[in-house]
């Protein structure tokens, strides 16, 4: 369980406030540069050694990190423009297969950092109202826009601590 969920999963029990809210959006606005940071040094062979046992490897990972942010910049605004959307949801396992999450992963870095910017400019535009807007997911029902920045922030510290955990373990 702790090298699969490291941080735990998420949780939030809370009221979405401001204050938390606005935390989770500076955690999504820092994550490309921390991910930058955690794998600067990092050659093609341990960027092609899986976080844990059949698991992704880094440079998998990162370039999950970047279609699964890409997919939740777009429910985001679907949220906000459409009456409560159904979103399609996809097989990450599979996308993992596929040729390009074989490219290098500065293709997926640059690509986080211009959508982060994108992302958090919108998220930091958001009404008290906007924060209460929904989309359905199939498989986890209605997911407001204000939770839904919590689980990327925790989604986006769940993946960097794959690499930083790897890295400690291997004393990279």
């Amino acid at each position: 369980m702790e090298m699969k969920y490291p941080i735990g999963k998420f949780q939030f029990d809370g009221e979405i406030t401001n204050s938390v809210t606005k935390d989770w959006i500076n955690e999504i606005e820092e994550l490309p540069r921390s991910l930058r940071d955690a794998v600067k040094d990092l050659d093609n062979e341990q960027l092609d050694t899986p976080y844990r046992s059949e698991g992704w490897t880094v440079r998998q990972v990162i370039h999950h990190l970047a279609d699964s942010h890409m997919n939740a910049y777009i429910r985001f605004k679907l949220a906000l423009t459409e009456e409560e959307p159904v979103i399609k949801p996809y097989d990450e396992a599979k996308w993992a297969e596929l040729s390009d999450y074989k490219l290098p992963i500065d293709i997926s870095l640059s690509l986080l950092e211009a959508l982060h910017k994108r992302w958090t400019n919108l998220l930091r535009s958001l009404s008290p109202s906007d924060m209460e807007k929904i989309f359905i997911h199939p498989d986890s029902g209605e997911v407001s826009v204000g939770k839904n920045i919590g689980i990327y922030a925790w989604h986006g510290r769940h993946h960097l601590a794959h690499i930083i955990s790897l890295c400690n373990r291997q004393g990279w």
